[in-house]
């Protein structure tokens, strides 16, 4: 892919890719020279991000050049980890692993899945595998400690935990953000290249940004408005917003929305009492600001509500994510050009695929953990519960556990508690580049290969993109000499795990699944290959192995797909290659009904899940306004939670890892900028360096999230010297939103003294 040229001297080429660090999915141009990547910059045709690209994505290079990154097995002997052969590591997994699960079962066996598994091809098309061949429910991921609610909100009102409305971006002429900071984050469950310049866009056309954050974020800076709420209280504020419309004779979801509708009187009867009044207090907001955003909302062209993790990682994440449709619907900018629409993902999902508009709807609840019976969501269970589930389950305890891309003794709550226990397992192992304050405690660490060194397709976050769009990506670097790929990685895992030996072949477990996929779709009377021959359509295929197929597959079968032949110009994995900047398929389009697949056939903005926990929301009103100090995490534009803080150019330069006070709090508790602040939750302690700054309003605290490195057994040479404090040791593993079992990082009460 790209352009090669040879001489006696060099061979040059250029690759286009897909940046695989955040949400964005901005295109990269790779220059190449003699299989050394000389130059990263954003790629100007790319038809999605058109050559906007942050700082990270040019780090590729470094981030694969990195000294520090695994390139070889590691298994642990005397408590030191040394580099052995991949034969040898697959013969100490099939040699451990598989006798727990013999003699203790499946469940004793737990899984965690990080944060880059979402943003790599492989991990997303065969974690699957490898959970299925493990077969434990005990599975936890970074969703419970991100955006878990919005899905479950999602998956309540419109059927799928994956319908999840994004704001029509390029086209609204008025955007409420809450909780959210694009110009850091670049967009999250909304993918956007270059979120920024689309805000700044949107008001050179007249429109406004109205930003809703107890910080004075970048993208608070930019705002018209800024709101600064105070943390928490999100779903009161939205909730007063609802009944501000409705008293004002304001409600107007639109014939289109409202012939799919179920519930709305309901629902706006039950938020009655939240008036703007009411919640004043709690929120830290004017009555008059509070109606104020609800008449202008109501009153623009378009409009629409955006909420991120400072709205799904509170007490009541589910209900303020469920409240944001409310409010979307009210003010009539559901479905609509320039409102909260719902993308057409290429590659297809669950309201794209079976039948149309109606479904089986949502449930939580296919069992429970252990110690504290917390509900399964989305096929896991709160990553909160880890610790627990290995230390105090008894017999039923949590013996062997596998790790894939993630860092959860940083990114999850009570640290502390969850690092003495990965020191009891009996076995771990770990799929990761980096030598960890997690993967310290494998046994055997299996390195993936670097970024440049897979293929890609942004398979889940292209279900949440403002355009609908397709870039598949090849690799830019050839694999290690001996090393498997990725999907190679985790297959043979699982087969392992299964009882399948370590000369098991990955390429076997790849051509079942694929056959099986194969076989639903000619059965599926919603496939486009339904009746269709299954030895056709494996034979179109071809028989390389690996995650190319598989997502030919997706492609073809998708709303957009070719159909092996059906619709010769639809989308395939022939059609990318030949367009490596990617194919746009055109803006958002209205969806409904056909986007829903709840069993109704309706939005079921009045499910009783939903309903059912208003009475928690007023119940809290009077301890939200009592809070006194609470502690809420913040993003900056160099960092990827914790994974990117071994690179020099990302975290060289002034400190970022610092208690942001309030002048008006630093006078009070005698603090200073520059000075220590000692940090006290109830089930933690840290010492932070204090900034003072108006940017965060009073009675809030702000530390960033995914510091605390320089941790013994550890390999991140970097990152030790930057070392930070990690925020999740202040994190209460007992605080959870109960909908979705997400725990609770913003609004986290605090005491803070001088040192």
């Amino acid at each position: 892919m790209g352009t090669e040229h040879d001489s006696h001297l060099d061979t040059t080429r250029t690759a286009f890719r897909t940046c695989p660090l955040c949400e964005a999915g901005c295109g990269l141009e790779i220059t190449v020279v003699d299989g050394t990547v000389t130059r990263i910059r954003g790629d100007r045709d790319d038809v999605f991000s058109k050559g906007f690209l942050c700082p990270k994505g040019s780090t590729l290079k470094q981030l694969h050049d990195d000294p520090d990154r695994v390139r070889r097995p590691m298994v642990k002997r005397d408590g030191m980890h040394v580099e052995v052969s991949w034969d040898e590591a697959w013969h100490v997994i099939a040699e451990r692993l598989p006798a727990i699960i013999r003699d203790h079962g499946r469940e004793s066996v737990g899984v965690y899945l990080g944060n880059p598994s979402a943003h790599s091809l492989s991990a997303m098309l065969y974690n699957r595998h490898l959970l299925t061949a493990l077969g434990t429910r005990r599975r936890f991921s970074a969703s419970t400690v991100d955006q878990m609610p919005r899905q479950v909100a999602a998956g309540y009102v419109f059927g799928t935990p994956v319908t999840v409305p994004v704001p029509d971006l390029d086209h609204t002429d008025f955007l409420v953000v809450m909780g959210a900071n694009p110009y850091a984050s670049n967009g999250s469950l909304c993918t956007a290249p270059d979120f920024p310049g689309r805000i700044e866009a949107m008001q050179a056309r007249g429109g406004t940004l109205v930003v809703v954050d107890p910080r004075r974020s970048r993208t608070a800076e930019q705002a018209d408005r800024w709101l600064p709420i105070r943390p928490g209280s999100d779903a009161l504020l939205l909730a007063a917003m609802v009944t501000t419309m409705a008293e004002e004779g304001l409600v107007q979801p639109g014939e289109h929305v409202a012939t799919h509708l179920r519930g709305l009187d309901e629902v706006i009867a039950a938020l009655a009492p939240f008036t703007p009044e009411a919640v004043a207090a709690a929120t830290g907001l004017e009555p008059d600001d509070i109606r104020r955003l609800a008449r202008d909302l109501r009153a623009a062209a378009s409009g629409s509500v955006y909420g991120r993790i400072g709205t799904t990682t509170t007490e009541f994440g589910t209900t303020t994510s469920w409240l944001i449709d409310v409010v979307n619907i009210c003010s009539g900018n559901l479905d609509r050009r320039g409102g909260a629409m719902f993308p057409t993902p290429v590659a297809g999902s669950p309201n794209t695929r079976g039948r149309s508009g109606v479904g089986k709807g949502f449930t939580t609840g296919r069992g429970a953990t252990k110690v504290r019976q917390l509900p399964e969501v989305m096929g896991e269970y709160p990553a909160a519960a880890i610790a627990e589930e290995i230390t105090d389950a008894g017999d039923d305890r949590i013996r062997a556990m596998i790790t894939v891309a993630g860092n959860p003794v940083l990114s999850t709550p009570n640290s502390a508690q969850l690092d003495a226990a990965l020191a009891e397992l009996d076995f771990m192992v770990s799929v990761d580049i980096y030598l960890n304050e997690t993967t310290r405690h494998a046994d055997v660490i299996l390195p993936s290969p670097s970024q440049l060194q897979k293929e890609h397709y942004d398979v889940a976050l292209l279900q949440f993109a403002v355009r609908n769009v397709a870039n598949y990506s090849a690799s830019v670097l050839p694999l290690d000499e001996g090393a498997p790929d990725e999907w190679e990685i985790l297959a043979k895992l699982g087969m392992i795990a299964a009882g399948m030996g370590p000369d098991a072949d990955p390429a076997a477990a790849d051509d079942l699944a694929l056959a099986g996929m194969v076989q639903h779709g000619v059965q599926d009377p919603g496939s486009p290959i339904h009746g269709r021959d299954a030895d056709e359509i494996l034979a179109a295929l071809g028989t390389v192995a690996g995650p190319a197929r598989t997502l030919d597959f997706m492609l073809q079968t998708g709303p957009f797909g070719a159909a092996f032949g059906a619709r010769p110009d639809g989308a395939s994995i022939e059609l990318l290659r030949a367009n490596p900047h990617g194919v746009d398929f055109g803006a958002l389009e209205p969806r409904l009904p056909a986007a829903l697949r709840t069993p109704s056939g309706t939005i079921e903005l009045d499910h009783p899940v939903l309903m059912a926990d208003l009475p928690r929301l007023a119940a809290a009103v009077a301890e939200l306004e009592s809070r006194s100090l609470v502690l809420v995490g913040r993003r900056h534009l160099r960092s990827n939670n914790s994974w990117m803080h071994n690179i020099e150019v990302l975290v060289k330069g002034k400190p970022r890892c610092t208690l942001h006070v309030h002048p008006d709090d630093a006078v009070r508790l005698g603090l200073a900028d520059g000075g220590v602040a000692r940090v006290t939750s109830r089930v933690g302690q840290v010492d932070a360096s204090v900034e003072v700054t108006d940017a965060v309003r009073p009675g809030v605290v702000s530390l960033p999230h995914g510091w605390g490195h320089g941790v013994p057994g550890t390999r991140l040479r970097v990152a030790a010297e930057r070392a930070g404090v990690n925020s999740n040791l202040l994190a209460d593993h007992e605080a959870l939103d109960p909908l979705s079992g997400t725990s609770v990082l913003n609004g986290i009460p605090v005491e803070v003294v001088a040192v």
